[in-house]
């Protein structure tokens, strides 16, 4: 039997769009609060009944809808956003398909009341699951626009038995409101949930409430673990606040990425934020961040999914570098003394990029000309050892007579807390247990894990060595044949300048074959198969690759983990003291190479509070 083509019914349509745009009682106020948003609201106010299965309602302050275009906003594909073909192209709001009511309003029974700004007075429609839109009537109603969602999922009993339980629903429409607030700060936001009063978020139009806002939706630790960066280039703007390399998560439940202010999930930001925090996230860890990208709407494309939380952008390959760079140099450099402040309690989140420590007179001439210095600078990992005894000669060599400013060197084994020389990881009290040195500043106790300490500043070192010389390459005397595909053999082939870049000799054998003739000198023996083949598939994916880059940094910190000071070396006064400058002057001191605190501040609050002072 021939089944015929036929055209389906308006209501089959709607039902079948609502099963892309409407999941469950979070996209529908997630649709509903991006049209407030779109028209212009200021405060929105939202109540919910049973975790939304039984009632919605989203009410806004915005520019309202005017009567005679009400019934039309029922309509599919009816919208006032989008007026040509080619706004399609630069969307600069956060809805547009004019797909949103129809669809909710196919499976719920919808109430829609609005007053345009300027009109006299308000009207409603209403449409019971998709049937026909009643005419307007007329509405007390203030300015602004009120959408009343009911008995969702009433005539598709079918899609109703995949809601969950009524605190699951719940907790997925707290996820949308808290990651508005984050998207909006000037917008204020209410929530309610069976007649009691929820979560108010009142706008933010200043740091401090800001930073408020931030520590209501993300917690009090994130807040006080966070910087704030702006990072620009060309038309390309990144702003938000990074949590601390410390302040890493099991999951990633807190990453939000914004791209004009739009919420969006995209595997190439993730990407590129994760290789920011490289070198300096734990095992298995997550950073946690607000993250928001400004750039031309014409340059990314919202029209991708119906629900609009995914994004392509013309030029993947910049964007992606611009994110990764951006992230590194921030966390690059958070040294000591831009992270003491937070980690001491104080509730600051600005971060100014800083020059390395070099204020206090501890760090003249007689610092940069010692054996500590110049060990830090060598290129071969067979002369690290050269480290261990560098600390020895410190007690003879110039570096004793600049380990204090000279006003403090009678000082004892304290220091006055109200000096202002005092450098951010303060003087060193002693050395605990072979392991830890234990210094003070202004803020009270440092206690330091001087191998993990160490550990990064050797591997820094190496690192810039590497950067600044010329990579090394050892041809193979059998070279290594691989079979690919046709389209990894074609990058291989158009990026064998890149591969030579990285000390790789590589070249197209056949259709889908590449020779590798020579590589680089610190990898002869690591897996070249597999290296190889990681550096094409990235290639491929986002047209650049960092993955020898990652096995060379990989041999260098397992290098400065093995040529670091270890445990139970005696170190004095003036070696310890050294050890901090160095961790005032290098990048990513805050971590060791395996993503490990180096140091902790203990506040005198802190150590108030323990001995029970002042109560």
């Amino acid at each position: 039997m021939v089944t015929r083509i036929k055209v389906m019914d308006d209501r089959l349509i709607n039902q079948i769009a609502a099963g892309e745009v409407v999941e469950r009682p979070a996209s529908i106020l997630k649709e509903l609060m991006e049209n407030s948003l779109d028209a212009g609201a200021q405060t929105i106010s939202i109540e919910c009944e049973h975790g939304g299965m039984k009632r919605i309602r989203v009410c806004d302050d915005g520019n309202g809808i005017p009567k005679d275009d009400l019934r039309l906003a029922l309509s599919r594909h009816a919208t006032s956003k989008l007026t040509v073909f080619d706004d399609l192209y630069s969307v600069s709001t956060l809805g547009f398909r004019g797909e949103a009511l129809p669809s909710i309003a196919a499976v719920s029974r919808l109430r829609l009341r609005s007053r345009a700004r300027g009109a006299s007075q308000g009207w409603e429609v209403v449409c019971n699951g998709g049937d026909e839109v009643s005419e307007p009537k007329p509405s007390p109603h203030d300015t602004g626009t009120t959408v009343t969602i009911e008995d969702l999922f009433f005539n598709t009993p079918a899609r109703r038995k995949f809601l969950r339980a009524e605190q699951t629903e719940l907790s997925h429409m707290d996820k949308v409101l808290r990651t508005m607030a984050l998207a909006r700060f000037d917008v204020g936001l209410e929530f309610n949930h069976n007649g009691r009063r929820g979560v108010v978020f009142k706008p933010a139009l200043n740091e401090s409430s800001q930073m408020n806002r931030i520590t209501q939706v993300c917690g009090e630790a994130f807040g006080a673990n966070c910087v704030y960066f702006e990072q620009t280039t060309g038309e390309l703007k990144l702003s938000g606040w990074l949590g601390l390399p410390t302040f890493s998560r099991s999951q990633r439940d807190l990453q939000y990425f914004f791209v004009n202010g739009r919420a969006v999930r995209d595997n190439l930001l993730s990407h590129a934020a994760r290789r920011g925090y490289k070198d300096v996230m734990y095992h298995g860890r997550h950073p946690a961040y607000i993250v928001n990208l400004e750039m031309p709407s014409a340059k990314v494309d919202v029209n991708v999914h119906p629900a609009k939380t995914e994004v392509r952008f013309r030029d993947t390959r910049s964007v992606h570098d611009f994110i990764y760079r951006s992230l590194h140099q921030v966390v690059a450099e958070l040294t000591p003394g831009d992270t003491e402040t937070l980690q001491s309690g104080a509730n600051s989140s600005v971060m100014q990029p800083r020059t390395p420590f070099a204020t206090a007179p501890s760090v003249g001439t007689g610092f940069q000309n010692s054996s500590f210095q110049n060990t830090m600078r060598l290129p071969a990992t067979d002369q690290l050892h050269e480290q261990m005894s560098s600390y020895g000669q410190l007690a003879s060599g110039p570096a004793n007579q600049v380990a204090k400013p000279p006003e403090l060197n009678n000082a004892g084994p304290g220091i006055d807390a109200s000096h202002q020389d005092i450098p951010p990881l303060g003087f060193a009290l002693a050395q605990l247990k072979g392991a830890y040195v234990l210094a003070e500043n202004e803020h009270g106790l440092i206690l330091v894990d001087m191998h993990a300490a160490h550990e990064r500043i050797v591997y820094e070192g190496l690192k810039s060595q590497m950067d600044s010389d010329h990579v090394a390459v050892q041809p193979l005397l059998v070279p290594l044949t691989l079979s690919t595909s046709t389209r990894e053999a074609d990058a291989a082939e158009q990026h064998a300048e890149l591969f030579a870049d990285l000390g790789f000799d590589v070249h197209r054998m056949g259709e889908s074959t590449i020779k590798v003739s020579a590589v680089p000198v610190l990898l002869e023996h690591a897996d070249l198969p597999t290296l190889v083949r990681d550096v094409l598939s990235d290639l491929l994916e986002l047209g650049q690759s960092r993955a020898v880059e990652d096995s060379i940094n990989e041999l260098l910190s397992t290098a400065a983990c093995h040529g670091s000071v270890r445990a139970n070396r005696q170190l004095t006064r003036d070696e310890m003291n050294v050890l901090l400058r160095q961790m005032e002057a290098t990048e990513r001191a805050g971590q060791c190479n395996h993503g490990r605190p180096t140091w902790k501040q203990v506040s005198l609050t802190e150590l108030d509070s323990w001995f029970l002072r002042g109560r």
